[in-house]
This record gives structure tokens, sequence and C-alpha cells, in this order.
């Protein structure tokens, strides 16, 4: 039942690419400065529904199909690892996105850390079926690193919390990106590097407009290794 579970995989591709296009349009608005840009509703530069990158295309929120292959013994560690990891980094950001929206004193940043929250808990709700079957729990909580990133940031305000928000998010977008490009190359598992072929571009592009969001609020950028 592996192609039951692959169609979930276009549901989180069309979820970061909404994403995408929201955040492009929003870059481009803060481009030709314009004053309102940022007021817009997000909903607004998102595809309408039925159309590439909606949220709401068919296979959406979908359970596991009956029947469904379950795990063998010999399972790949490191698809699991990568799995977990995954959902990790996910409920990391859901957690700074919901502070970011909560306390940014930016629209920009403000909005995008709303967004941000909306599509990583939407990624985690995906991708945890696929990784129950493979015997991962899913996450509660984010690693010890990411959590004292949080209560840093809970601290802070103004520029200081936008400037320690898009450096937190940039660390795990890159390393997201890195991971992804990676198991490409080394998934045991067919499913989990189908999964990784297909949302790797989104992730290198999302993470490509985080840097741009950054570079504004003078945040310093690493160029990301390819």
């Amino acid at each position: 039942m592996a192609s039951c579970r692959i169609i979930k995989y276009s549901c989180l591709t069309s979820l970061l690419a909404a994403t995408v296009l929201w955040a492009a349009g929003t870059a481009a608005a803060q481009a030709n400065g314009s004053g309102s840009g940022m007021g817009s509703s997000p909903s607004q530069q998102q595809p309408q529904p039925g159309q590439p990158g909606s949220p709401s295309n068919p296979g959406m929120g979908q359970q596991p199909m009956p029947g469904a292959t379950a795990p063998t013994g010999s399972q790949d560690y490191g698809d699991q690892s990568f799995l977990r990891k995954t959902m990790e980094d996910s409920v990391a950001q859901v957690q700074m996105g919901q502070l970011a929206a909560q306390k940014s004193s930016s629209d920009d940043v403000k909005q995008f850390g709303q967004k941000m929250a909306q599509i990583h808990e939407q990624l985690n709700n995906q991708i945890g079926p696929v990784a129950k079957q493979m015997g991962v729990d899913q996450p509660k909580n984010p690693s010890k690193k990411d959590k004292q990133e949080i209560q840093k940031m809970q601290a802070l305000s103004g520029p200081d919390f936008d400037q320690a928000f898009l450096a937190a998010m940039l660390k795990d977008q890159q390393t997201d990106v890195k991971g992804f490009k990676d198991e490409e190359q080394s998934a045991q598992d067919p499913t989990v590097q189908k999964l990784a072929k297909l949302d790797e571009p989104v992730l290198s592009q999302h993470l490509q407009i985080l840097e741009q969001l950054a570079k504004q609020h003078n945040v310093p950028v690493e160029t990301s290794k390819k």
C-alpha cells in the first residue's frame, strides 16, 4: 500500500507550496514598498481550492488505508531517525510560530510565524500515521536545544525578539533541508525516500524566502551549502 502513503506526501508538498506562495507574495509587497501589503490576509496569497498548492486538495487529512503494510524487523533505523527528527523540528517550529504571532511587533514576522505554526502542525499530522506504521512515536515536545531557544525568546520583545525568532527558524530550516537531501540518498524505505524527494525542493525554496525575511530584519544569514 505504498501508493496510498505517497498520496499523503503530495498533500504535504501542497501545504508547503501554499506557504511559499504566501511568503513570496509578502516579500514582493515589501520589495515594492507597499505599506498595506503586510496587512493583507494570507489567504489572498494562497491558491484557491482545486488549484495546485491548495491545502484543500483531495487526500488532505485522510487516515491510513486499511491493510497498509506494517514495518518489518529489518526496518532501517536511519529512516526512523529521519522521521522522528522531522516531526520533532516541526513541533518546535509550531511553538516558535505561535510565539511570534503573539509577541512580534512586526507585521511580517507576526504573519510569518502564524503561517509557519499552521503549516508545521499539519505537516506533523500528515507524517504521524506513516511514522507510527514504522514504529516511530510522534514527539510531543521540541528537542532540549529548541526548548532553550523558545525559553530565551519568551523573555525578549521588539526587534530583539524578531531577530532571535528568525535566527532560530533559520537554524531549524537549514537542518531540515540538509536532512531531507541526505535522506534522498540514504533512505532504505522507498516510501520515506519518496517523501524526501518530493518535499526537499519545496523546503529549499521555503528556506530561501526565510533567508530574505531574515536579511530584512538584519539577521545574519549563512550561505546555504549545496
